[in-house]
């Protein structure tokens, strides 16, 4: 007999110091006690957003008013399956009170176990809030460049970036270079280190490298290769999983794996696919729906279309060019 299917609008209001409102399950309901992200059930003839906008008014008196659509994500409970639209909220109206006898608490997702037992569903989009909105993409090329490049990476990590991928494909298929780019690799991460920030290294790279890092980033055409190892056991893993996407059928082996986030594109026309027209933003918000995981928007990328792309789904942005140059 199969469960009941519920579709679920969930808020994910977040305050200025990033610190985000969860409420307590009132008494008498499933769940007594235990914490979770505000929101309910899509009625029929509802849209997500007026779903989510009544849900908010009933359970804490605030009027929304401007939600971004984040991740679609389904969780299984013993006696019903809910899908969750989550979104993200910056800006309401009124003041957050709890409406339903629950009690409600700013926390920090980094810290969240303060407020008390975390429904299951909510513990996913905590560890999400905590990817950073840029991802930078190395490009140094080669050993002369490193010394140039990585004045430029400071100063980005100086001005707030906090997440980058080691990778060097063009410099990898050098003959004999392995040494020099491993160098390379261990300063960017040690760059990364000392402010805080995350290094991942693409799946280009040897493997032996791979543990070093805070995470892997599997190129689409790896990703299939390594879906039985990855997939398999997630404990096992070290560090963050992330992958390159290009389509539904990327996106679909991305699910397999239980990527921590993935990376879609690409989004608009950019230098590195100079005959390939991008897929635009109405195809990219079409296709990140279907990731349950951020996603992060590639190509034509810089701080100027950050909006924009979260408007359509996006965690954040990723590129190579302009995230090091004004991140």
């Amino acid at each position: 007999m199969s469960k009941p299917h519920l579709e679920v609008a969930v808020g994910v209001i977040l305050r200025h110091d990033g610190h985000v409102l969860l409420g307590s399950r009132p008494a008498g309901k499933p769940w007594e006690g235990w914490w979770e992200l505000p929101g309910g059930k899509i009625e029929a003839g509802e849209t997500v957003l007026q779903a989510l906008a009544r849900e908010l008014k009933e359970e804490l008196d605030i009027s929304v008013t401007h939600a971004e659509p984040w991740v679609i994500y389904t969780h299984e409970y013993p006696k019903n399956t809910v899908r969750l639209h989550f979104y993200r909220i910056h800006n309401w109206q009124g003041e957050p009170r709890g409406l339903e006898g629950q009690e409600i608490k700013w926390v920090d997702p980094r810290n969240p176990s303060t407020s008390g037992p975390l429904l299951p569903a909510a513990l996913p989009p905590l560890r999400w809030l905590q990817l950073p909105e840029q991802y930078l993409l190395t490009s140094i090329g080669e050993a002369e460049q490193l010394p140039l490049y990585l004045q430029k990476l400071e100063q980005a990590l100086q001005s707030g970036l906090r997440m980058v991928q080691f990778r060097e494909p063009a410099w990898a298929a050098q003959t004999g270079q392995n040494q020099a780019i491993h160098a390379a690799f261990q300063q960017v991460l040690s760059l990364c280190h000392r402010y805080q920030a995350l290094c991942l290294i693409n799946s280009v790279h040897p493997e032996a490298w791979w543990p070093q890092a805070d995470g892997l980033h599997l190129r689409s055409n790896d990703a299939s290769a390594w879906q039985s190892r990855f997939s398999h056991d997630v404990s096992q893993r070290q560090g963050l999983l992330a992958m390159s996407t290009h389509n539904e059928a990327d996106i679909q082996v991305a699910r397999a794996l239980n990527t921590d986030f993935i990376v879609l594109g690409h989004v608009l026309d950019t230098p590195s696919h100079p005959n390939l027209a991008g897929m635009g933003w109405q195809q990219f918000e079409q296709q990140q729906q279907h990731a349950a995981c951020p996603v992060y928007a590639i190509g034509g990328q810089s701080a100027s279309t950050l909006a924009t792309a979260q408007a359509h789904g996006a965690h954040g942005i990723a590129g190579i060019r302009h995230l090091v140059g004004q991140a």
